[in-house]
């Protein structure tokens, strides 16, 4: 009687819920409380079903679940909710992928450190691209396996049992006293894991693996279940293989590059993918050398916690800070650490943005290609291991690093970009990366981890960005010069703020940016009053653009966005795992090419009016 009951409220809520729900990727900050995210929906959520209240409006003011897509988003939390409740369990003990592999990969990486045994105790096969070699020699997790032919076969063990089945009814979880994760492979939509009541201490972790290498199952696939729960039918077809072809191409066309290109379910499971596929060349091309991953502190918190996470869980693997902005010289940073890293006889992978987030700078070019492709000595003499530059290329992917007669053709180069960005203008998460010809060779192996991993862009993803690409370089030029505009604007009203942004003549090389940063000015007698004031001045700002123009003004982390304004504080959104000396307690401000941009300048025009 329950269980029809809960399905009857579920029905109406996929009937009646809001379109966001389905179509949006990034969340919003007005109705975001982080400290509060990973249950703040659900308790609400809760509310609503013992009150049989299942209406859009009250469904539209729910708070931001999780942070949308990555870690989790309405449908998957509806999705988590509703298996739970259906099965006797505790909400928070249900956790989506859309990747089949990576909720195994949590479970391993959190027995690695509390030196567990794991048994994976699986039924028919284990994800198509499950590679237990590579497991343990490149993610240095080990385990058990043990084909059985049902759940109730799960043997007892001493450590943690992992059980894997493939299932077309997600909505079924088979617990026994032997299994202490169940996890159901559903063959299109992803995954779902199920943690039993005495194995709370995994759920964060588990969760936070999903937030750095993979994302929560897209709200499509969340819905595409539901479906099936309904008996409603499924949505067309998508010809995945033309839009992938499609995609591959464009993004040769735009990069000028030749190498095999790799697309990925979001920006973050393709950095993934880049790290764990060069670790592996690393190891199986340099054996024995340590491996030191160079990382910007004050850049995206997702780079700088994915790569300390991975550097935590393999020997031989650390992590070293680049400074690249403000005060510092990225050429001259990446200089002092190659050549540290030289005396040390270890491998070099360097990560960063060009141009640089949040103070939006870009290195002299000339001196970055020679600085990374100077011959370096070891300190017994020996040449040393020469870099691979890995350059998160989202804030301007129209700029030709890559071509064979481009500034970095002499550096193993390999570039990616979020795709919620320009790529997609806002429509999906996917991301992709490509090679320059000397490092063309890597793209295996990578290809090869973003398929162990099952991260490659899912098909709806693929039609996404083949719809949006071809428009991407016009929308990027559109939103630049919008951008231009309102920066002139700015400087010329408040000229005591500090901008960043690119100058005319980097813009006239090809940097285009369509995000700023913005330092107020500021008052105090003490650096707290005059940090306070800029804080608060910061938000005041924000809270104006919003409520003039509701429709194209968001408090929103992103940009590339198809239409409006996106605003947002770096330290308290996408600097959020930064450490507090690094953060930016800046605005930084995207603007796309649709937007009434002289009504965002009278608004700003009435803030300044108001200091």
């Amino acid at each position: 009687m329950q269980q029809d009951q809960i399905k009857a409220y579920i029905k109406q809520v996929i009937t009646n819920m809001p379109n966001d729900w389905l179509r949006l990727t990034t969340h919003r900050l007005d109705i975001y409380d982080e400290s509060q995210a990973k249950f703040q929906f659900l308790d609400r959520f809760e509310e609503m079903y013992n009150a049989g209240n299942a209406d859009e409006a009250a469904l539209s003011e729910l708070p931001t679940a999780y942070d949308y897509i990555r870690l989790g988003h309405p449908l998957s939390s509806v999705l988590e909710w509703t298996i739970a409740k259906l099965n006797g369990l505790t909400a928070g003990h249900v956790i989506s992928f859309q990747s089949q592999t990576t909720p195994i990969l949590a479970v391993l990486r959190k027995n690695l450190f509390a030196n567990k045994k794991t048994l994976i105790a699986y039924s028919g096969n284990l994800p198509q691209h499950f590679d237990a070699e590579i497991v343990k020699r490149v993610y240095n997790y080990n385990f058990e396996l043990h084909e059985v032919a049902s759940p109730s076969e799960v043997p007892a063990f001493d450590g943690s049992t992992l059980y894997i089945g493939h299932q077309d009814d997600l909505f079924s979880v088979d617990f026994n006293d032997n299994i202490d994760f169940y996890l159901a492979l559903h063959p299109t939509l992803g995954s779902v894991i199920s943690v039993s009541s005495d194995h709370a201490d995994y759920i964060s972790e588990i969760q936070h693996v999903r937030r750095r290498e993979t994302i929560a199952m897209t709200p499509a696939n969340c819905h595409a279940a539901f479906k099936q729960l309904f008996d409603i039918p499924a949505d067309a077809t998508i010809d995945a293989a033309a839009h992938k072809n499609t995609v591959v191409n464009t993004i040769q066309n735009i990069t000028e590059a030749h190498s095999k290109a790799v697309v990925c379910s979001s920006g973050l499971s393709t950095q993934y993918a880049i790290v764990m596929g060069l670790i592996d060349d690393a190891l199986t091309n340099h054996p024995g050398k340590d491996i030191r991953i160079v990382i910007p502190p004050n850049c995206y918190g997702g780079t700088n916690d994915q790569g300390r996470r991975v550097a935590a869980c393999i020997d031989n693997v650390s992590v070293m800070d680049l400074p690249v902005d403000g005060d510092h010289n990225m050429v001259q940073s990446i200089d002092t650490v190659l050549a540290q890293i030289a005396q040390e006889d270890a491998v070099p992978l360097i990560i960063a943005e060009i141009p640089t987030n949040p103070r939006v700078e870009v290195p002299d070019l000339i001196q970055l290609r020679d600085v990374l492709s100077k011959t370096r000595q070891t300190a017994s003499g020996a040449t040393a291991v020469d870099p691979v530059f890995i350059l998160d290329q989202t804030f301007c992917p129209n700029v030709h690093f890559l071509g064979d007669n481009e500034i970095l053709a002499s550096v193993r180069t390999i570039a990616y970009v979020s795709g919620s960005k320009f790529p997609s203008g806002g429509k999906c998460t996917a991301g992709y990366a490509i090679a320059n010809t000397k490092a063309a060779g890597l793209m295996n192996v990578i290809e090869k981890h973003l398929q162990l991993c099952d991260n490659e862009a899912t098909d709806l993803q693929l039609q996404l960005l083949a719809e949006q690409m071809p428009s991407m370089l016009d929308r990027i030029a559109g939103a630049y010069a919008n951008t231009r505009k309102f920066v002139n604007f700015i400087q010329e009203t408040l000229p005591a703020a500090k901008i960043n942004f690119v100058s005319e003549e980097l813009a006239a090389q090809g940097f285009t940016p369509s995000v700023f940063s913005l330092d107020l000015p500021t008052q105090g007698d003490t650096h707290e009053e005059r940090e306070n004031y800029k804080r608060a001045l910061n938000l005041k700002l924000i809270n104006m653009m919003i409520q003039a123009i509701p429709t194209e003004s968001k408090y929103c982390v992103s940009y590339g966005q198809l239409k409006g304004c996106y605003w947002t504080i770096p330290a308290t959104s996408t600097q959020g795992t930064t450490k507090e000396e690094d953060k930016d307690y800046i605005a930084r401000v995207a603007l796309s090419a649709n937007m009434d941009l002289d009504k965002h300048m009278q608004v700003f025009k009435e803030f300044v009016e108001t200091l």
